[in-house]
């Protein structure tokens, strides 16, 4: 019976996580579409509120019209006169106090992730969290800013350590360089570590540390 019931967990678990991911991707985007439809329920006249609370209501209109409009606004965006609107937009976002301080953030975070070219997490990296005794594996993203970097004098590097089993939470670290070490597998691979909670060993390489002539631990 414990034989039968692990070979029933290892066939539904991975396919159960996975619907929960697609399922809470698809809520949110449900979510945006509700709060435009409740918008426009607001704005229009009560004889034209009814219609359109019935039409918020059929199920996976939400999801459909999200992702066509995404897909609309993708396929505008690569013409010439996309680039160009875009270009105006951009403008006068960043024209705006407190918006252009959120707008511009988000921008390069998004380019950044999304994009072909983008280097959101160059490598994965062993740190030392919670305390000096325990490590953990955090994906290196960059580096420190100007002023930081001035301020703290040394060598520092940008790190996003991720929670475990849902990656897409985590923490945003400046650790020195000289107490992290660069690991071999692929940032893929150590991904996918992560997300098992440790018990999918790395595939793409040997999943041993390679410590560099600048680790001094």
């Amino acid at each position: 019976m414990k034989k039968y019931f692990i070979a029933g967990i290892l066939v539904w678990a991975p396919m159960s996580v996975t619907i929960w991911v697609i399922a809470w991707g698809l809520g949110l985007l449900d979510g945006v579409f509700g709060s435009v439809m409740q918008a426009l329920i607001t704005i229009f006249p009560n004889q034209f509120a009814g219609d359109l609370r019935h039409f918020r209501e059929l199920p996976g209109v939400g999801i459909l019209i999200v992702v066509a409009v995404i897909m609309i606004t993708g396929l505008l965006a690569i013409s010439f006169a996309g680039q160009w609107w875009l270009k105006i937009w951009h403008q006068f976002m960043n024209r705006i106090p407190i918006v252009r301080s959120i707008y511009s953030s988000v921008q390069q975070v998004s380019s950044t992730l999304f994009s072909g070219s983008g280097q959101a997490f160059s490598k994965a990296l062993l740190i030392r969290y919670p305390h000096a005794d325990s490590w953990a594996i955090a994906f290196q993203t960059g580096m420190p800013a100007k002023e930081v970097a001035a301020k703290l004098g040394e060598d520092y590097v940008n790190v996003f350590l991720p929670t475990t089993p849902n990656p897409t939470s985590g923490f945003f670290m400046i650790v020195p360089r000289a107490n992290t070490i660069e690991l071999e597998m692929s940032v893929e691979a150590a991904l996918k570590h992560i997300v098992s909670m440790g018990s999918v060993p790395p595939t793409s390489s040997t999943g041993l540390p390679a410590v560099g002539p600048n680790h001094h631990l």
